[in-house]
């Protein structure tokens, strides 16, 4: 069902035609999901067309019927970071979790897929005849042109330029839509958030490069970079928050190592100003994640700053970041990837950043990690903890100095009793 260069779309129903059984199905993350697309697969299993079907896709926006396991193996969907729409049905064992740093999720696929398939969103084709993934190129641009692809080509995809292009003659078919992106506000930090931001933003010098992960305080520290100069940007999100740093002319690049004078990401996710901010700027390049998120790429940039969320962090500086109270809530991404990425940069930096307490008032600073939560980023690579009673340094510091910092950043109300627990542990001498 070749799609030649002028031919007519298809309708999105055509996609089944595609899929043989044990067929495994690469669905871009976030907006890059071609909905009208797996609506058409979906219906086919539930009409028993398909059989052994794998979904696999990092951070889904839309709930479907299928995320629960109502189709067994007729359909089944595997995702590598969870998201509030299939983190209860992880949960709830509708769906399988493979633990992966973002960086590496092409691997996995090329090592363990049966019959791969792409289904992705994108622009419109130009006049040349090629189709941007708009938003998108993560794991799957490092497979366009060597694995089918069938398209979804959405008015409102902007058109952006990187890794993430193939030519009509390349796509197995494609189809049209008209459908609004789905948009994200930015989080809404509070004095608390802004407190953190703050210890973060002054000890980002001029001419650094960014990444910055998701959240209210990541998004409140890039809110006070107004004042910075000569910035670049190597991040695997480019959010909302980027776009007034790039406008400004805060975000350059001038001194970047890798692709000066542009800002790199794998993805895109965010309102409508932002889209339309990406649609024909060149200035954004979209490249795929084994290379955005290596950690060999990222250490190339001088004065690299990663700047990402935690949930817990144990007084050895053990960060759990995809769990919370022991259970799981997101996934590895590429935290991991950007903190040793910075580690190895001259000049470089790896913030991670919590809030000292949780809404119930439980420590985020704790003297073991809560029964059932995981590593996200090891003791030996974490760099500076932030919460908004100071930043802890612990690169080079010893098993003491790390309890005894981590302690003196936790909430006045439990900084006694760590320091006790950290003793009985054998961590604290005095």
């Amino acid at each position: 069902m070749g799609a030649p260069l002028g031919g007519e779309a298809v309708p999105p129903e055509a996609v089944v035609e595609l899929i043989a059984d044990d067929s495994d199905l690469i669905v871009p993350l976030a907006v890059g999901e071609p909905r009208s697309v797996l609506d058409a697969v979906e219906a086919a299993a539930a009409a028993g067309e398909v059989d052994g079907v794998r979904v696999h896709q990092m951070h889904a926006l839309v709930d479907r019927g299928y995320l629960d396991g109502r189709y067994g193996d007729r359909l089944r969907h595997v995702s590598y970071f969870l998201s509030a729409v299939t983190r209860r049905h992880f949960l709830e064992g509708g769906i399988d979790l493979v633990p992966a740093h973002f960086s590496e999720v092409p691997h996995l696929l090329r090592h363990s897929v049966r019959r791969p398939l792409i289904l992705a969103a994108s622009s419109l084709p130009d006049r040349h005849g090629y189709f941007s993934l708009g938003t998108n190129a993560d794991y799957v641009g490092r497979f366009l042109g060597t694995w089918p692809v069938f398209l979804e080509a959405n008015e409102h995809m902007p058109r952006t330029f990187g890794h993430n292009t193939v030519h009509v003659s390349q796509v197995a078919g494609w189809c049209r839509a008209d459908r609004p992106l789905i948009e994200v506000e930015p989080a809404e930090p509070d004095a608390v958030d802004q407190a953190i931001a703050g210890l973060v933003a002054e000890r980002i010098p001029d001419r650094a490069t960014i990444q910055a992960g998701i959240g209210s305080i990541p998004n409140a520290v890039l809110a006070s970079l107004s004042g910075h100069k000569d910035l670049g940007v190597h991040t695997e999100l480019f959010s909302d928050g980027f776009v007034d740093l790039v406008e400004s002319g805060v975000v350059n690049g001038v001194h970047k190592g890798r692709h000066s004078n542009r800002s790199v990401t794998t993805f895109a996710l965010g309102t409508r100003r932002l889209y339309d901010f990406l649609d024909g700027n060149p200035v954004v390049e979209l490249l795929a994640v084994d290379w955005v998120n290596d950690p060999r790429v990222i250490a190339q940039e001088p004065r690299m700053v990663s700047i990402n969320a935690t949930t817990e962090v144990d007084v050895l500086g053990q960060a759990a970041s995809e769990t919370i109270a022991g259970r799981y809530w997101s996934g590895s991404g590429g935290q991991a990837d950007f903190a040793r990425g910075a580690m190895y940069s001259a000049e470089g930096s790896a913030f991670l950043v919590t809030r000292s307490t949780t809404r119930d008032g439980r420590s985020r600073i704790v003297s073991c990690l809560t029964p059932g939560s995981v590593v996200t980023t090891l003791k030996n690579t974490v760099d500076k903890v932030v919460t908004e009673w100071g930043v802890a340094e612990l690169r080079g510091a010893s098993l003491a100095q790390r309890a005894e910092r981590l302690v003196a950043i936790a909430h006045p109300d439990h900084r006694e009793r760590l320091a006790d627990e950290a003793r009985q542990l054998g961590y604290l001498r005095s």
